[in-house]
């Protein structure tokens, strides 16, 4: 049976992306961020596109399990960390490297026994204020963690740049040379940059970056699209029209009736709703491709279906496909109409969407 609402997952474009990130941090390993179920693509099918890099970085311990699980071997670092001495068990019996951020971690890691078994990233809050020791605490507790029988090799320093999507905001150089300063005499190996940090703030490129979000084709900033930045989308979302019917001048359209047709105009229902992921909150006129051609969406986004104007397209029929975001129809435009992040978009595919996975999303 056709699926109504299914996405394709291009993961040649994950290859590609990868190599942008080399291209622009050609000196630094690479950890990439594939946690939130590899931003909604699959975490093990993204893990296996990105093979040959350095390290992952998954956000909870149970992702790097799986990870462990399917035979991946590569280093795994928790970004949140771990949160009680059962988490910690697992962590060293699959391997996984920790984030450090919290007196009730070192607590923990103090009370161990173990030698020698657990690799450790110190992070280091300099403006996010979420995880991390504040600068001036960060000696103390590289003290503690020294002193830590657990932890395996020389410890490492992390942290999160908070406004790195605006390169206008002055708040990411400060970030940056607060790091450095707070770790002038400091050994070990640093990393700064995100997405927004690889592609934007030459100066955050550390012994480390953790590209997230650009490893799927989408831009960290607000007013670029992936494609405007050398990368490919992975990710496009499809399906077809159901229905297409006239609509009388004066009719409503939708719950609520917030859209009420001007003139005499074609309707058409398409297969995608909010229980698909389709974001609820797309504004009437946000752009949708019926057979490759843009017209807008009209009513609300209900759980099953959305409704588009087919005035440009007098000879669409049920069956048309339908695109609601891919190379052509960038996932940030979406996103921009709704109000949104397309990270959320691409996060927010349900369990009922098929997924198509091909080494190009030619549609």
């Amino acid at each position: 049976m056709t699926p109504a609402a299914y996405a394709v997952l291009n993961t040649e474009a994950v290859t590609h992306n990868l190599s942008v990130v080399r291209r622009h941090a050609p000196a630094a390993k690479i950890m990439a961020v594939i946690k939130a179920n590899g931003y909604g693509h699959g975490l093990l099918r993204i893990a296996d596109a990105l093979a040959g890099v350095d390290a992952f970085a998954v956000a909870r311990g149970d992702e790097g399990i799986r990870l462990r699980k399917a035979g991946f071997t590569q280093p795994v670092t928790v970004l949140e960390g771990f949160r009680s001495g059962e988490d910690l068990d697992a962590f060293l019996q699959q391997g996984l490297d920790t984030i450090v951020h919290s007196y009730q971690q070192l607590e923990i890691l103090e009370a161990r026994e173990e030698t020698e078994k657990l690799g450790v990233w110190l992070k280091i809050d300099t403006g996010m204020n979420r995880l991390g020791f504040r600068p001036a605490d960060v000696a103390g507790a590289y003290q503690r963690l020294r002193q830590c029988r657990i932890i395996s090799g020389p410890i490492r320093f992390m942290t999160h740049l908070a406004n790195a999507d605006d390169k206008a905001d002055p708040k990411t150089p400060q970030q940056i040379a607060l790091f450095n300063d707070t770790l002038e005499n400091f050994p070990g190996e640093r990393s700064i940059a995100n997405s927004a940090g690889v592609l934007g703030w030459q100066e955050a490129l550390a012994d480390w970056v953790r590209p997230g979000v650009m490893l799927y084709g989408i831009s960290p900033f607000p007013e670029l699209t992936g494609r405007e930045l050398g990368l490919k989308p992975v990710m496009g979302l499809y399906s077809q029209l159901i229905a297409v019917k006239p609509v009388h001048q004066g009719e409503t359209v939708g719950y609520s009736g917030t859209w009420r047709c001007p003139e005499e105009t074609l309707l058409g229902v398409v297969a995608v709703g909010y229980g698909d992921g389709y974001p609820r909150y797309a504004k009437a006129g946000t752009p949708v491709l019926v057979n490759g051609r843009r017209v807008p969406l009209i009513g609300r986004v209900s759980m099953d279906m959305i409704t588009v104007d087919l005035a440009s397209q007098p000879d669409a029929k049920p069956g048309d496909p339908v695109t609601l975001w891919n190379e052509a129809l960038p996932v940030e435009e979406i996103a921009h109409c709704a109000d949104t992040i397309p990270y959320t978009l691409v996060c927010g595919i349900t369990q009922r969407v098929q997924i198509i996975e091909r080494e190009s999303d030619a549609q």
